[in-house]
């Protein structure tokens, strides 16, 4: 029986300042998300968060890699881009009061339960 490649998943999310979460989930779907595709990154899924713990307005990126290496490659070359700096960044990080990535290691089968793009 052939085993399925292992896929590294990261989760990430962003509690954002008060009253910016429209505005950060425009910029996100409509500008960063062609952006980080068209780099090379795999974007699962994004979207607001359906509770809003301590009242605070929260989002998420879903991002998937064939590799921690290409996880940590993929980052450090998208986020250094010229792309990146001269692009949405600002629009994106002003509107971020902290964020936090989780990475796990799953099959394609739960990235693909899991995609909504």
């Amino acid at each position: 029986m052939r085993r399925e490649a292992a896929v590294i998943l990261e989760f990430r999310t962003y509690r954002l300042k008060p009253g910016t979460s429209e505005d950060f989930l425009r910029v996100m779907r409509e500008v960063c998300l062609p952006l980080l595709e068209s780099a090379g990154l795999r974007v699962v899924d994004c979207g607001r968060s359906l509770v809003a713990e301590d009242g605070q307005e929260e989002a998420y990126l879903i991002r998937a890699f064939a590799s921690l290496e290409a996880h940590e490659r993929q980052e450090r070359e998208f986020y250094g881009s010229e792309a990146w700096l001269n692009g949405p960044r600002e629009e994106i990080v002003s509107r971020i009061e902290n964020y936090h990535s989780i990475v796990i290691e799953t099959s394609e089968a739960a990235v693909e339960a899991l995609s909504r793009r």
